[in-house]
């Protein structure tokens, strides 16, 4: 039976990734500050796992929790855009250093295999499409530099250590348990609680901005890939859908699932946000054996469920 530490494990794509581990019977340790992960995304499986609340930025901590570890799923991070932005330091400590002491750690608690979570951020604006792993990069906010960074380094320890590794670039992610009240959260998570309030939402640009989005079952499905399949390590894979929708269509989707009418604020571009992105995912689909399953309706769909049970508590 493998032991996993999952980073960040009382998040949103980290407690469905531990969920799912524990499914799988696997023996899994969460790692999480509670900075904004949170207690109750583990309620339905608390009994099955060890938690233990701590920061990645505590080195010493880390080599305790590895120290009988065979894989990390590396989900911790300062996922905001606009706040690496305003404090790009912050950003660094968390997601440079964190990185690197996650992977110190494991290198020296003999861990099997790392997978880190990276971001299509990586790309930038650059105009080329569908995205693809080979291609140029250019990080448009601290935040994306950092998740090039964490890929630098996961690839170095593959090759000078022989700690095995895989970078998933995760594309626009979403889903149930996406926190609906922080102000960096993903714009579907943000309409969604709008709808659920009979409100109207604030588009940024134009609305035509378009992007890949992956329910977080899939990618859930390719961490697993991504940790399981044998011959992969020092990939780096990008984790998408291979479509994309805009902005604008992303809320008549959504306002036609909440029975709300009416036409969204607009307000200016905001610095560090992508104009257009998705995913090329043939090297997941080789190398990983990864093919998303849910129908971007249909996630949609599921997840307006969760919504909709989350206002009526």
């Amino acid at each position: 039976m493998e032991r996993c530490l999952v980073t960040g494990g009382a998040g949103f794509i980290g407690s469905k990734l531990a969920e799912r581990l524990v499914g799988e019977g696997m023996q899994v340790r969460v790692l999480d500050n509670l900075s904004t992960g949170s207690l109750e995304n583990l309620d339905p499986f608390r009994g099955d796992i060890e938690f233990e609340q701590g920061d990645i930025r505590d080195f010493d901590m880390l080599q305790k929790l590895m120290s009988d570890v065979d894989l990390v799923f590396h989900q911790a991070a300062e996922v905001s855009v606009p706040r690496s932005v305003e404090d790009p330091l912050h950003n660094a400590l968390v997601n440079d250093l964190g990185t690197l002491h996650v992977l110190e750690a494991a290198r020296r608690g003999g861990v099997r295999r790392v997978v880190f979570a990276s971001s299509c951020a990586v790309y930038g604006d650059l105009p080329e499409l569908p995205k693809r792993e080979d291609m140029a990069t250019g990080p448009l906010s601290p935040y994306a530099a950092s998740k090039l960074h964490g890929e630098s380094y996961a690839c170095l320890y593959s090759d000078l250590y022989g700690l095995e590794t895989v970078c998933l670039r995760y594309f626009n992610v979403y889903g149930p348990r996406q926190d609906p009240t922080s102000p960096y959260s993903g714009v579907i998570s943000i309409f969604m609680n709008k709808a659920a309030r009979g409100e109207l939402p604030t588009i940024y640009g134009d609305g035509e901005q378009y992007r890949d989005f992956v329910y977080v079952a899939d990618v859930v499905q390719a961490n697993l890939q991504a940790a399981f399949r044998q011959g992969n390590s020092g990939v780096v894979a990008n984790v998408g859908t291979g479509s994309s929708v805009t902005i604008n269509q992303l809320w008549k989707h959504i306002a036609k699932l909440a029975g709300v009418e009416g036409e969204p604020s607009r307000a200016p571009e905001r610095t560090g946000d992508i104009r257009e992105s998705i995913a090329d995912i043939s090297r997941a689909r080789e190398a990983l054996d990864y093919e998303p399953t849910y129908d971007f309706l249909e996630g949609l769909a599921h997840t307006w469920e969760w919504y909709k049970w989350r206002m009526a508590r």
